[in-house]
C-alpha cells in the first residue's frame, strides 16, 4: 500500500522568526499522531535552520529546486551535493513557476531530476498543464511530454525513486481547484503512462495534488484511489491549515 506524503512548498516566503513559530507549531500540533509522511520545502537560506529545528522528528525537510551540475562556475546555483550536506531528503524539480519565469524546459527538468537522484535525494517531480492547454484538451499530452522527458533521459527505474506532483497550473494560486474527480482523472492517466513501462513501479509510485489544497477539500482529494497526498503552497504557510492536511491525509 503507497504511503500518503504532504510536502509544503514555502516558496520565497520565511523570516527566521517566522519559520521558527511555524515549524514549532507544527511540531507540538502534530506530535506523533499521524500516519502521513511528512516535508517542508524550504528557501536555501533557511535549510540549516529547518534541519537544527527539525532534527530527530518525523518531520523531513527539502528544498525547492537544484542545479542540474554537480559543481563549477555556475554563480548563483546550488547542487544537489550541497543540499544533501543539509540534510534534505527532497528536492522540488519543474515546479510550473521554475518552468514559466525562468524558462526550465522539460528536457533540463529531466536532468535535475538526474541530479538529484544522484545524491541519493528525492524529487519530487511537477507537471501540470495550463488553463488554455485544458480548455484545448491537450492537457494528457502535455503531462506525458513532461513524463517521457524523464523517462528518456533517466529510465523508467528513475521513477522507484522520485515523487511526481500533479499541479494543475490553472489552479496555483488562483482559489480554483480540480473536482476531486478531475483530479483523479490526471493522477491515473500518470499512473497509467508509468504503467506502460512497469507496473510494479507505476503500482507503487507516489502521485501527490498541488493544486490549492485547502483543510476544506483535502480529505475528499486525498480519498482519491490514485491521490497520495500534497504538494501544499500557501495553506503550508499556516500551521493550522498545514496540521489539518497533514490529519487528513491519514
Amino acid at each position: 500500500m503507497r504511503r500518503k506524503f504532504v510536502a509544503g512548498n514555502w516558496k520565497m516566503h520565511g523570516s527566521l522568526a517566522a519559520n521558527e513559530a511555524l515549524l514549532r507549531a507544527l511540531l507540538a500540533g502534530l506530535g506523533n499522531g499521524y500516519a502521513a509522511e511528512v516535508c517542508v520545502c524550504a528557501p536555501f537560506p533557511y535549510l540549516a535552520q529547518c534541519a537544527s529545528l527539525l532534527a530527530g522528528s518525523r518531520i523531513a525537510w527539502g528544498a525547492q529546486n537544484a542545479s542540474q551540475h554537480d559543481h563549477g562556475a555556475y554563480t548563483g546555483e546550488v547542487s544537489a551535493a550541497m543540499l544533501r550536506e543539509f540534510g534534505c531528503r527532497h528536492v522540488i524539480v519543474g515546479h510550473s513557476e521554475r518552468r514559466a519565469l525562468y524558462g526550465e524546459t522539460d528536457g533540463l527538468v529531466a536532468e535535475k531530476v538526474s541530479a538529484v537522484l544522484a545524491q541519493s535525494l528525492v524529487p519530487i517531480l511537477c507537471v501540470g498543464e495550463r488553463l488554455e492547454e485544458r480548455e484545448s484538451g491537450v492537457a494528457e499530452q502535455v503531462i506525458g511530454h513532461q513524463l517521457d522527458a524523464v523517462l528518456s533521459h533517466c529510465g523508467i527505474g528513475a521513477f522507484a525513486g522520485l515523487v511526481v506532483a500533479y499541479e494543475p497550473v490553472w489552479a496555483i494560486g488562483t482559489g480554483r481547484t480540480a473536482t476531486p474527480e478531475q483530479a483523479q482523472a490526471v493522477h491515473a492517466f500518470i499512473r497509467g503512462r508509468i504503467a506502460a513501462h512497469d507496473a510494479a513501479i507505476a503500482q507503487a509510485l507516489v502521485i501527490q495534488y498541488g493544486g490549492s489544497v485547502k483543510p476544506g477539500n483535502a480529505a475528499q482529494l486525498f480519498a482519491q484511489p490514485d491521490i497520495d497526498g500534497g504538494l501544499i503552497g500557501g495553506a503550508s504557510l499556516v500551521a493550522e491549515d498545514f496540521i489539518e492536511i497533514v490529519r487528513a491525509a491519514a
